[in-house]
């Protein structure tokens, strides 16, 4: 499997994953395939990069999720390797504006 076709099937497992969340995902660069789309759309205001690799520049795919980003969105990169669960990377002032967003589910 070349690395395009793995991006793909990558993409495709974190839209099922989203999906069983109950959020209408899809792979976003399936049906237009332009630059600056997000890899998995379906999550209002997250701006997606799937990376399914082994090896990761996290900086370079949370550079790259931010220059893609549409203003106002939180750019994430939603990455993975094998035998391992999916993780989230975000800056930490988007974690801060996600955080106060939930703020009642954590006060006690």
């Amino acid at each position: 499997m070349n690395s395009r076709q793995k991006g793909a099937a990558g993409e495709r497992e974190l839209a099922k994953v989203l999906r069983d969340y109950g959020y209408e995902c899809r792979r976003g660069q399936q049906y237009c395939g332009s630059n600056g789309d997000a890899d998995v759309v379906g999550l209002p205001g997250i701006h997606i990069e799937c990376k399914r690799v082994e090896k990761l520049n996290i900086q370079n795919a949370l550079s790259q999720a931010q220059n893609d980003a549409k203003p106002g969105e939180i750019a994430a990169v939603f990455h993975r390797k094998n035998r391992e669960p999916w993780k989230v990377t975000v800056d930490l002032e988007d974690f801060m504006r996600l955080y106060e967003a939930a703020g009642e589910l954590f006060q006690k």
